[in-house]
């Protein structure tokens, strides 16, 4: 996990950091691995690639970072990237892999209210992509909607979006 992650840190090749973000989502599956991660500063590292201009790339750290937000630890580090997280999925192509790997990550990281607030500007945003979506996407959408529906504090941001 280590080299791997010193990899990603040495190597501007896409093809290479696609591989070992590969390598590190399904090394997240176990928890211990999670822990490993995230005690090696692999959080950090792994969401300076959300950063790159490479949209597979941005797409397999954000799927890396979904498996490891299933750790509560980890989701108080991974919590600084939701803004970014948020306006990745604004401006991803409709419907791609990009904007469903930053769904999927807002639903895990929309769980427990501690990170709604955090997500209340891109209200408008979901919304639009309920209605304008593919059934895919419509559902993942629908997943954090539902995780932001739970908290009252959000209901009136809820309603009050424009779309």
């Amino acid at each position: 996990l280590q080299k791997l992650i010193h990899l990603l840190q040495a190597t501007d090749d896409p093809l290479i950091q696609e591989q070992a973000l590969i390598t590190l989502s399904n090394s997240a599956a176990f928890s211990v691995n999670q822990d490993i991660i995230r005690s090696l500063d692999g959080l950090s590292v792994i969401g300076g690639m959300l950063s790159d201009c490479v949209p597979k790339v941005k797409e397999k750290a954000l799927n890396a970072l979904n498996n490891l937000s299933m750790n509560i630890k980890n989701q108080e580090k991974i919590q600084v990237y939701i803004t970014p997280v948020c306006r990745i999925i604004e401006s991803a192509p409709l419907n791609s892999d990009l904007q469903l790997a930053g769904l999927r990550l807002l639903t895990n990281m929309s769980v427990t209210n501690e990170y709604h607030q955090k997500m209340i500007n891109s209200i408008p945003c979901f919304l639009q992509l309920l209605s304008e979506g593919t059934e895919r996407t419509q559902i993942q959408v629908l997943k954090v909607l539902v995780n932001l529906s739970a908290n009252p504090a959000i209901t009136r941001h809820l309603l009050r979006a424009q779309v």
